[in-house]
């Protein structure tokens, strides 16, 4: 049984690191949501084994011994020996030593299942791979993901079960990329159901009236070491800035073919989209260097994961850390 079980396990270990390794190589895309899902699942029952099975059985043998030990200390004080050379403590310990198959899968269970609840119902940490909310959010923030803002979902088939508050124009949210699911987008909600959205020679219009903007002083940005012009727009609640390049045209090139693209119609000036109900309308902060819902369509309200708040680390920059709404 137990040589058993330690094959049994080197062989999910094994799995479990192929996996890994494929997804970081790049040979497979990985779900790391799944991936959390599994190794919960997984070390929950080799725990569970470890307390109703294995771990009993070990104190039995370890009581067979100190039982056995006590018997035969009984049988030489009879025959008058009182000097006993027994180490039964020290073989108690090898018997109760958990072997490192549980080690490696019921000892991690208790930390794997607290990571597990909190990034699925509480908050999760993403990192931001590209530009495109800049100066809002730079690459390399770490930041931090509300995920019941919104109401609860079930991790890996993402069904609602707690209804919660509804996305508001400004916020900043994490969403599953429409076109591929697998992936995660970040940007502001710019529409919500019902609004008309106009971004036109690179001006905001919500539902024909224009979007609150002011200039700021230029944004220098260290990746490319340049000047960008630099705004501040009220959109919700608290205004946020914005960068936009002049050298770059207000037409949108190379729009998808995506869901609902009827109701959005493009020029050489820009777009004008209808947000269908239970979608939203988003936008990088990074105006012109953002693929954005200008490209590739509404998000559907199932696709939210959750409203980024806090940069809690950037390894090139510790200022950063702190909330950014």
């Amino acid at each position: 049984m137990l040589q058993f079980m330690q094959i049994l396990t080197s062989a999910v270990l094994a799995i479990f690191a192929g996996y890994i390794g494929a997804w970081y190589f790049g040979a497979l895309e990985g779900n790391f949501a799944l991936l959390l899902f599994l190794a919960t699942v997984v070390t929950g029952a080799y725990w569970l084994a470890e307390r109703f099975y294995f771990l009993p059985q070990r104190r039995r043998a370890a009581q067979a011994v100190e039982d056995a030990a006590v018997q035969r200390r009984a049988e030489l004080d009879r025959m008058g020996i009182q000097k006993v050379d027994l180490d039964v403590q020290e073989a108690k310990g090898r018997l109760l030593m958990q072997p490192w198959w549980l080690d490696w899968t019921a000892g991690l269970f208790p930390v794997i299942v607290v990571v597990f609840l909190l990034r699925s119902f509480l908050f999760e940490p993403f990192k931001i791979p590209s530009g495109s909310m800049i100066p809002t959010l730079l690459v390399g923030d770490l930041i931090l993901v509300n995920k019941f803002t919104y109401g609860v979902r079930l991790p890996v088939i993402h069904t609602k079960i707690i209804e919660g508050n509804t996305p508001q124009r400004g916020d900043v949210l994490v969403f599953r990329y429409p076109p591929q699911p697998t992936l995660d987008y970040i940007k502001r909600v710019v529409g919500v159901p019902g609004d008309e959205v106009a971004y036109l020679n690179k001006r905001l219009t919500i539902n024909g009236k224009a979007v609150d903007t002011k200039a700021m002083p230029d944004f220098f940005e260290e990746d490319s070491m340049r000047y960008f012009k630099q705004f501040e727009e009220q959109l919700g609640a608290q205004p946020h800035r914005l960068l936009n390049n002049p050298d770059v045209p207000a037409f949108v090139q190379g729009a998808s073919n995506f869901a609902n693209r009827q109701n959005c119609r493009y020029s050489v000036e820009g777009v004008v989209c209808k947000v269908p109900e239970g979608h939203y309308f988003m936008m990088g902060d990074n105006r012109d260097n953002s693929l954005d819902s200008r490209y590739w369509g509404f998000v559907p309200e199932g696709n939210i994961v959750g409203r980024a708040f806090f940069v809690w680390m950037n390894f090139g920059n510790l200022k950063r850390i702190g909330s950014f709404n």
